[in-house]
């Protein structure tokens, strides 16, 4: 077993209301109905659209007018929504989302993984907030599809859709996000990953999980997230690997076959980071292609954009 942590991650996680949202979730056994959504997904629904149309319009530099329209509430919601959500405006998100902020997370990019790597993992620096310690599947257990595992899920408003929340008796399994009406599709794509695995709903044991990954006030390293990794060996280094990005920062995928040792595997390593099963907490959303180019995301472009912008208004506040 590894023990993984890392400099700050998500500061101020959820200041719009984020204890309202944790509150309803341990009161309600699961989510009422897919589309009916709380305050917290509303917000980020709001904020989902906008994001969607500044990351298309971003060179035009659209007005918060048109941002307002777009994500369907008025020019002073959407300001004080986006305060609340990342601590800085929407010009200032606007421009976190720009390529050219993503190239400028990528020019120290090499020496933010040396150091990520080289200082140990149990050096003062701390590489992850969520205060991570993960363990691999055995590859007899990946092979088999998951048969004889017992995996339970619920659905977990987050800050960034519905969260589809997987565990396994060791800990931690999958993290995935659906927008309204999505949620069954999220699902049956994680159960694919593992597909004898016997699934069993369970709002209640994975409520604690939910709380430990979106509520900072239980990022404790005395108490940290286990998490189980179930892939192939060179997928499970490659998610090892990404833990270790600090907040802020982002690597290119040939970034990250270099460290694995593995120079020329790059699409392999893109490959891999697209089947992360963990998603947020393993933070595939900090791999960019080799231009800057944020790429693709298995669960949507925008929620990627999300992320980052997110979590460049984290880093603005420090």
């Amino acid at each position: 077993m590894v023990w993984v942590t890392a400099s700050p991650y998500i500061r101020g996680m959820m200041n719009f209301a984020m204890n309202d949202a944790m509150n309803l979730a341990t009161k309600d056994l699961r989510l009422a109905k897919p589309g009916q959504l709380n305050a917290a997904l509303r917000d980020y629904d709001s904020v989902r659209r906008a994001i969607a149309f500044i990351s298309e319009r971003w060179r035009a530099q659209p007005t918060i007018e048109a941002m307002a329209d777009a994500s369907g509430c008025t020019a002073d919601e959407l300001h004080h929504l986006f305060r609340r959500w990342a601590g800085l405006t929407p010009k200032g998100f606007m421009q976190a989302l720009t390529l050219d902020h993503a190239k400028g997370l990528l020019r120290d990019s090499a020496s933010v993984l040396d150091a990520a790597l080289d200082s140990g993992l149990s050096g003062p620096g701390r590489l992850h907030d969520l205060f991570v310690t993960h363990e691999a599947m055995s590859p007899g257990e990946w092979k088999n599809g998951g048969e004889g595992m017992t995996l339970r899920f619920g659905f977990h408003p987050s800050p960034f859709g519905t969260a589809v929340v997987i565990a396994s008796e060791r800990g931690l399994a999958g993290l995935a996000f659906a927008d309204a009406g999505e949620e069954p599709s999220a699902l049956a794509d994680m159960k694919r990953r593992w597909p004898r695995a016997t699934y069993i709903e369970d709002y209640l044991a994975t409520a604690p999980l939910a709380q430990r990954i979106f509520d900072k006030k239980l990022w404790r390293p005395d108490q940290p997230l286990r998490v189980t990794l179930i892939g192939t060996d060179f997928e499970v280094r490659v998610w090892e690997t990404l833990l270790k990005i600090p907040m802020g920062h982002a690597v290119c995928y040939s970034d990250i076959a270099k460290k694995i040792e593995s120079p020329k595997a790059s699409r392999a390593v893109g490959a891999a980071v697209g089947k992360n099963p963990i998603s947020f907490v393993v933070p595939c959303h900090r791999a960019l292609g080799k231009s800057g180019a944020l790429t693709g995301y298995h669960w949507g472009i925008t929620r990627k954009q999300a992320m980052i912008g997110w979590e460049a208004g984290q880093v603005g506040m420090q």
